[in-house]
C-alpha cells in the first residue's frame, strides 16, 4: 500500500513517522487475550501497508516484548533496512517517589532489553502527582541517558499545560506530550495547543476515536448499558460522552459526521481522526490496533486519502457548539489521572 503524501511526518530530525499511530494499549490486558504469534504476524501485515510507527508502554502488559520479537522477525528476514522502517514509541510510568540515577537508568534498561534495541526511539514520561517534584529528577536522569545514547529523544505523557511549562522552563528538551483529544474532548485547545505552538513541542493524541464510539458501528443505535462496554476504552469513553451532553447530542453528532463521510466517500472514524490531524500542534494520532483479533487497517488508510472542507468544519461546530465544556468540568489535559 502506498500512502499519498502528507501520510508521514518529519518528527525530529532523525524520525520520520506515519500520522496514523499504532496503538498498543490494547494489548495490556483490558481488551482481552492476546496471540502471540497472531498479533506478531499482524505488526508485519501493519508494517507492510505503510503504518510504520508504533506506541506503547512499560505497563502495556507485553506490549514491549512483542515489539521485541517483531524486530528480531524483521531482522531475520529482511535485514537492518526493513528493521529501520519502524519506529516504536515507548513509555515509562513510574510509582512516583524517590527518583534516583539507578532507579531511572534500571528502568530504561529494562525496556532496552525487552524491545530488544539499543536506542529507545522515543521515551515518554508519565508522573501521577504533581505534589512530588522528583518528576524533575526523572526528566533530568532521562535527558543524561538520552545524551549519552540510549534514549534517541524524550518526551511527555499526559501532563498538563502548567506542568509542562515547568519542565520546558526546567531546560528539559521534549518532542511531545501525549494527551486525549477527540471531536468529544477538545480540551487541549483551552491551554495546551497554544503553549505546544509557543515552545515547539508536539502533540501525540489518543481516545480520537472514543474508544470505538466515534465510528458507524454506534449510529442509530440505542445507549448501550454498561455490560455491553466490554474493553476498557469503552467503558472510558462513554464517561467522557456522558460528561460532554450525552446520548442523544453524540447521535447527533454521529449523524452529523456520516453526512460528511458520505460526502468524502470515508468512515465516520475517518472524519475523527482526519479532524483532529488538522489541528494545529498535531504530529499524529493513535488509533488502537487489537493485534490478531480485528484488523481496521483499510479504513485507517482513507484518512490520508480526502481533506476537510469549510462546510464540513462548520456542520461539525455546530453540533459542537451545544456540548458541554470539557475543560470546566474535568481540567486541564491529563486532570481525570489525577483527581
Amino acid at each position: 500500500m502506498t500512502f499519498p503524501e502528507g501520510s508521514t511526518l518529519q518528527f525530529t530530525d532523525d524520525l520520520s513517522i506515519c500520522r496514523v499511530l499504532n496503538g498498543m494499549w490494547q494489548v495490556s490486558g483490558a481488551h482481552g487475550s492476546i496471540n502471540v504469534e497472531a498479533a506478531v504476524q499482524a505488526m508485519i501485515g501493519y508494517l507492510d501497508d505503510g503504518f510504520t510507527t508504533w506506541d506503547l508502554a512499560d505497563h502495556y502488559g507485553p506490549a514491549e516484548d512483542l515489539v521485541g520479537e517483531f524486530r528480531r522477525r524483521l531482522l531475520n528476514f529482511g535485514g537492518p533496512e526493513e528493521l529501520a522502517r519502524i519506529q516504536a514509541f515507548t513509555k515509562w510510568v513510574p510509582r512516583p517517589g524517590p527518583m534516583t540515577r539507578e532507579i531511572v537508568e534500571n528502568n530504561v534498561g529494562i525496556s532496552l532489553r525487552r524491545m530488544d534495541v539499543e536506542s529507545l526511539d522515543l521515551m515518554q514520561f508519565h508522573w501521577w502527582d504533581y505534589s512530588n517534584s522528583a518528576y524533575l529528577d526523572a526528566l533530568d536522569h532521562l535527558s543524561d541517558i538520552r545524551d549519552e545514547g540510549r534514549i534517541r529523544h524524550l518526551a511527555v505523557t499526559n501532563f498538563d499545560t502548567e506542568h509542562l511549562r515547568t519542565i520546558i522552563e526546567h531546560g528539559t528538551a521534549i518532542v511531545s506530550n501525549q494527551v486525549q483529544y477527540s471531536l468529544v474532548d477538545m480540551r487541549p485547545e483551552q491551554q495546551m495547543v497554544p503553549f505546544c505552538r509557543e515552545s515547539g513541542v508536539q502533540l501525540l493524541t489518543y481516545g480520537t476515536v472514543c474508544g470505538g464510539l466515534l465510528t458507524d458501528r454506534y449510529l442509530g443505535q440505542p445507549e448501550p448499558p454498561r455490560r455491553d462496554l466490554n474493553t476498557a476504552s469503552l467503558g472510558k469513553y462513554k464517561q467522557m460522552v456522558d460528561a460532554w451532553g450525552g446520548w442523544e447530542l453524540f447521535q447527533e453528532l454521529l449523524q452529523t459526521l456520516r453526512g460528511v463521510a458520505d460526502k468524502h466517500g470515508v468512515s465516520i472514524a475517518n472524519v475523527a481522526v482526519r479532524y483532529i490531524l488538522d489541528r494545529p500542534a498535531v504530529a499524529g494520532v493513535i488509533v488502537g490496533a487489537r493485534l490478531g483479533v480485528s484488523d481496521n487497517r483499510a479504513d485507517n488508510a482513507r484518512v490520508f486519502e480526502f481533506s476537510l472542507d469549510d462546510d464540513d468544519l462548520e456542520a461539525i461546530a455546530a453540533v459542537q457548539a451545544r456540548s458541554r465544556d470539557l475543560y470546566r468540568i474535568i481540567g486541564d489535559c491529563g486532570d481525570e489521572y489525577r483527581r
